[in-house]
């Protein structure tokens, strides 16, 4: 995290090439964002949590500006088809303990 930028904005930089699923993802947004904190992003949700900040290494409504190296390579890493299976095995798990 640092604040070299023009405006003194924190920034992040999440890098694509330390990636290549979702779980590398949220191991990734986790170490980038959630530094000294008790507990990692596992979900989309989680990340969609944490990019409102209060906790983590920005303040609640924060401007932050995240840099995303190798943002192609996640893109087709982390496309359509990876986030349609991910939904696919959160809905299976909701149903099933549903039906328990």
């Amino acid at each position: 995290m640092s604040t070299s930028n023009k405006n003194n904005k924190k920034t992040a930089v999440i890098n694509g090439s330390h990636f290549f699923d979702l779980y590398g993802f949220y191991e990734e947004v986790s170490r980038v964002l959630m530094k000294n904190q008790d507990w990692k992003v596992r979900t989309l949700d989680g990340f969609n949590d944490i990019l409102y900040g209060g906790f983590g290494v920005f303040e609640n409504n924060e401007e932050i500006e995240i840099i995303w190296k190798e943002s192609q390579k996640s893109k087709e890493d982390l496309g359509f088809d990876a986030t349609k299976n991910s939904m696919k095995k959160k809905l299976n798990k909701e149903n099933l303990l549903i039906l328990n």
